[in-house]
């Protein structure tokens, strides 16, 4: 497997915790240096400084994210389950690419709110929680009604996920 560019890492990780994350944490998260991490910082910045792309590199007191950008709001409101806020679909989307996940690897990546985000994925009958036999976390997988409401198949989910059956 080729070597992924430290970039595309920053980008990846800044997508899936849907949060603002500061240099030093994205340091800690791909072993890079401050310095390296400003350079991937700046391309991002170049390349969603595009007036095409729907995403904005967001800065507020030295930390970043990726959203979307507000111009599309209006947009996109209609295609977005209206029971499931942005953050919401971000940790279902995570679920549903892996099939089943820890509910402690799931906190890893996406931070301590994604606590309420599980929470309400369960409350809306997205996911089922069940806990693990040898230890203290939960089985998170994906319900009947994310099927139902996706319209997507699990062969196309282990597709995308790189899961091999």
């Amino acid at each position: 497997m080729p070597e992924i560019e430290l970039v595309t890492k920053v980008e990846a990780v800044l997508y899936l915790k849907g949060r603002h994350i500061s240099k030093r944490n994205l340091s800690e998260i791909t072993n890079a240096d401050i310095n390296s991490i400003i350079e991937a910082l700046n391309e991002l910045k170049n390349k969603y400084s595009d007036s095409k792309s729907a995403i904005a590199l967001n800065e507020v007191n030295n930390s970043y994210c990726l959203e979307l950008k507000p111009s599309l709001n209006e947009f996109v409101e209609d295609l977005l389950p209206s029971e499931l806020r942005t953050s919401e679909l971000r940790t279902l989307a995570i679920i549903a690419i892996k099939k089943k996940i820890l509910q402690s690897d799931l906190i890893v990546l996406r931070g301590s709110g994604a606590y309420e985000h599980i929470k309400e994925l369960i409350n809306k009958k997205f996911i089922i929680k069940r806990r693990q036999k040898d230890g203290r976390s939960y089985w998170l997988s994906l319900s009947e009604k994310f099927f139902q409401t996706f319209a997507v198949s699990n062969e196309y989910l282990s597709e995308i996920g790189g899961n091999k059956k």
